[in-house]
């Protein structure tokens, strides 16, 4: 497809982080933007204020009849109303990887794939290209807080995006540049099995441009086949391994930040770099983005100074509110990520007492890592548990919140629901920290919780 021929746009779920991102692109580039998306949220309201037009209840009398391409979501269900009227009138229907992987074709690509990770560290990688100087364009999972975008316009061929695992969607891409992260198992309900996940990833590192580069962690290969790395050298793709071409270290906490060394191979040590993100997985991410950016010739004191400008990212290990009680923000939503996130907060805050609010996504992946969250879930001093966020799955019998209650050994924890939440924070005051995990809805009981703090 032409995109130089496009002139309106209907984005069937427009409300996503992804999907907005790809509606800002095409709304920068001229395109009059339509969209339909469940619920009316901070984000659809800043593209309506952008100038795009949005309804939130399901009515296909509200989708412009001369639009040249619709772009869906994969959450939308194939039996959702306004879907079927689109394919009944055999309007262009193109799923959101799509058209990303169309727009990054002839790109000098920068994805970023993982199970945990992807957010961040594009999002750094993203700071720090365009902070040194590059004109760079990003299509990101979140909102970073320097720009209050997940979209970044810019002149140059470069692009940096992340590259989702979820429906297959990576395997639209074709990188010159794949950072892999990790492999840990999730999406078991498109997956089916752990070893089908490895392959699509195995698929992806194959995907990369003759010529390009894979930057992995080596115990990834273990789940390739034995000729993977013949493959890549026959089209002289590069690896560079996590820990062994570059590396950090020398990590301290001071005044409540991580401080640490990077170096790597035929680049200049750059020492004592202050990181506004909490946690080591963190700091794992930062050194990714700041060897990416080695590799684009940029030099270390504006690498440095790029790191230690970024301000994160929103529902990332957020600080939401710091004062004499402190309001955290975590979009964890896989036992890894919630480890991770229990940790930090506990290093971060040593000697005070935290309560933990989680809300489980998705029956499946409830079905799938109950007893991993229940484990890391212990580590808090107060565990609130709400109600599964279903988003766009039907329940599962049997699946509730409860699985994970009764497997929690600390005593210190409470089911309460969601409508219920604000009136038990305002009853029980013995925190010093509350930090809100999962990838739900939970950010939006933030200002009442805030007024409750400084109450």
């Amino acid at each position: 497809m032409d995109f130089s021929q496009i002139r309106k746009i209907y984005f069937l779920g427009i409300g996503g982080i992804g999907m907005s991102a790809i509606a800002r692109y095409f709304n920068d580039h001229g395109v009059e933007i339509h969209g339909y998306d469940l619920v009316h949220t901070s984000l659809t309201k800043k593209l309506e204020a952008e100038g795009m037009s949005i309804h939130y209840n399901i009515d296909s009398k509200k989708i412009p009849r001369d639009i040249d391409l619709v772009v869906m979501t994969p959450a939308i269900p194939k039996d959702h109303d306004e879907l079927v009227w689109l394919n009944a009138n055999k309007y262009t229907v193109m799923k959101r990887a799509e058209v990303l992987g169309l727009l990054s074709r002839h790109q000098n690509t920068v994805a970023v794939a993982g199970t945990h990770g992807k957010t961040t560290t594009s999002s750094l990688i993203t700071h720090v290209l365009k902070y040194c100087g590059l004109d760079i364009s990003a299509f990101l999972g979140g909102i970073m807080v320097n720009y209050n975008s997940n979209f970044i316009s810019g002149k140059s061929d470069i692009v940096v995006l992340e590259a989702d695992e979820y429906d297959r969607s990576f395997l639209h891409l074709t990188p010159n540049v794949l950072i892999v992260l990790s492999m840990d198992a999730d999406h078991l309900d498109i997956y089916g099995h752990v070893e089908e996940m490895y392959k699509a990833y195995e698929q992806l590192c194959l995907q990369i441009k003759s010529g390009g580069h894979l930057i992995i962690a080596r115990q990834c290969l273990s789940h390739f086949n034995s000729d993977f790395m013949d493959l890549l050298k026959q089209r002289s793709v590069k690896v560079s391994f996590f820990g062994e071409d570059f590396s950090f270290g020398d990590i301290k906490i001071k005044q409540s930040r991580y401080r640490f060394n990077f170096q790597c191979l035929d680049f200049e040590k750059i020492l004592n770099i202050k990181s506004e993100l909490p946690g080591w997985h963190n700091i794992s991410n930062t050194a990714v983005a700041m060897y990416v950016a080695k590799t684009f010739g940029l030099k270390p004191n504006k690498i440095k100074e790029a790191v230690e400008d970024f301000k994160g990212i929103k529902r990332r290990f957020e600080i939401v509110y710091e004062g004499n009680k402190v309001l955290l923000d975590d979009y964890a939503h896989h036992p890894e990520e919630v480890k991770h996130a229990v940790k930090t907060v506990k290093d971060l805050y040593q000697g005070k007492k935290v309560m933990g609010i989680f809300q489980p996504h998705l029956f499946s992946r409830t079905q799938d890592f109950y007893k991993g969250f229940a484990k890391e879930l212990a580590a808090l001093d107060m565990i609130v548990l709400l109600p599964i966020y279903r988003a766009r799955e039907l329940p599962i019998e049997g699946v509730k919140t409860e699985i994970i209650y009764n497997l929690i050994p600390n005593e210190n924890k409470v089911l309460v629901k969601t409508n219920e939440l604000i009136n038990y924070i305002k009853k029980e005051t013995e925190y010093d920290v509350i930090i809100t995990i999962g990838a739900a809805d939970l950010d939006k009981y933030h200002e009442q919780i805030i007024e409750i703090i400084n109450g």
